[in-house]
């Protein structure tokens, strides 16, 4: 079998139909998850078509595809979610809480409640307690838990 073959296939066919199943496979699911590998496939082609060794095709298909991968699918992701809803958790962030039950790191104990609803809270930082009626800033979510901050009183 010639080193040109692929499969019985010619490698320029080869790469041709790789990208181009990529590609139909991303504008179906509109996912960001197969564009990447279609940029491989592009480059391999490219490389089948100046007769480059298989070996030389595949190892480069495998690099742009992880590189295209790494370094432009987090730029995409944000781009293209930009408009994305948010979910519930995701809104708490900023808002603020009245604390229903002392918050104390140390000890593991805490509630807030926010919006009607009563969650567990811990502090940002140990070390800090929260009586009892303070009005804190939910400033993230881990879990079930939510991270406050007391509010800071502005002049």
């Amino acid at each position: 079998m010639d080193m040109t073959t692929v499969f019985g296939v010619s490698a320029i066919l080869f790469w041709l139909a790789v990208m181009v199943l990529m590609l139909i496979i991303e504008i179906i699911t509109l996912g960001l998850t197969t564009i990447w590998f279609a940029g491989g496939a592009l480059v391999a082609f490219v490389l089948a078509m100046l007769n480059a060794p298989l070996m030389v095709q595949i190892f480069a298909f495998l690099i742009v595809s992880l590189i295209l991968l790494m370094f432009t699918r987090p730029i995409a992701v944000k781009y293209f979610n930009k408009d994305r809803v948010k979910t519930n958790v995701e809104t708490m962030i900023g808002r603020q809480a009245i604390v229903v039950s002392e918050v104390d790191n140390l000890q593991g104990i805490g509630r807030v409640t926010v919006g009607g609803q009563e969650w567990s809270a811990r502090t940002v930082q140990d070390g800090i307690t929260l009586p009892v009626g303070a009005v804190v800033i939910i400033k993230e979510v881990k879990g079930v838990k939510l991270i406050v901050e007391e509010r800071k009183e502005e002049n």
